[in-house]
C-alpha cells in the first residue's frame, strides 16, 4: 500500500486473502460470519477495532498499523519553538513517540521525491520530518 491518506480497509484485507491463499470456508469458519459478511467486509471503508483485530489475527497482519502510518504523516506537525508548546498532558492511556518511521513510510516519502510529486523541502514542511533524518535516508537508500 502507497496511498496511507485514503485507507480502505476491505480492499486491504481482501487483497490480504488472497495473498494467504484462504479459502472462504476457513474464512467464515474462524470469523464466525457467512459468506455474504465476508464480501461485505471487503466492501466497507472501515471498521471496527474489534473487526479489525480478529482480522488481523486470521491474516497475520498488522492492519492498525496503517492507520499508525497515516498519523506519523499526516498529523499536525508538533512546535518546534518551547514557547509554541501546548501545556504537556498527564494521562493514564499509553503514551507512544511519533517519530518512528517504519521501512514502509521512508519508502513512500523516497519514491514521493523520485517521482517528483514532492521536493525535499515539501516532504520536510508536511510531514515534519527533520531535515537531516530526509538527508540520511536519502544517502542510505541509493
Amino acid at each position: 500500500m502507497k496511498n496511507y491518506k485514503n485507507i480502505h480497509l476491505g480492499k486491504l484485507i481482501r487483497a490480504r486473502v488472497k495473498e494467504k491463499g484462504l479459502d472462504m470456508q476457513k474464512i467464515c469458519g474462524s470469523m464466525k460470519i457467512t459468506e455474504e459478511e465476508v464480501s461485505a467486509i471487503y466492501e466497507v471503508k472501515s471498521l471496527d477495532s474489534e473487526q479489525i483485530l480478529r482480522w488481523s489475527k486470521l491474516l497475520n497482519y498488522d492492519f492498525f498499523r496503517i492507520y499508525s502510518q497515516h498519523l506519523i504523516l499526516y498529523s499536525p506537525p508538533v512546535p518546534e519553538k518551547a514557547d509554541e508548546s501546548p501545556k504537556e498532558e498527564k494521562s493514564s492511556l499509553p503514551q507512544f513517540r511519533k517519530n518512528i518511521y517504519t521501512t514502509e513510510i521512508i519508502d513512500f516519502i523516497l519514491e514521493l521525491i523520485k517521482k517528483g510529486k514532492k521536493t525535499k523541502r515539501e516532504v520536510i514542511e508536511e510531514y515534519g520530518i527533520p531535515k537531516t533524518t530526509l538527508y540520511k535516508w536519502l544517502s542510505n537508500h541509493k
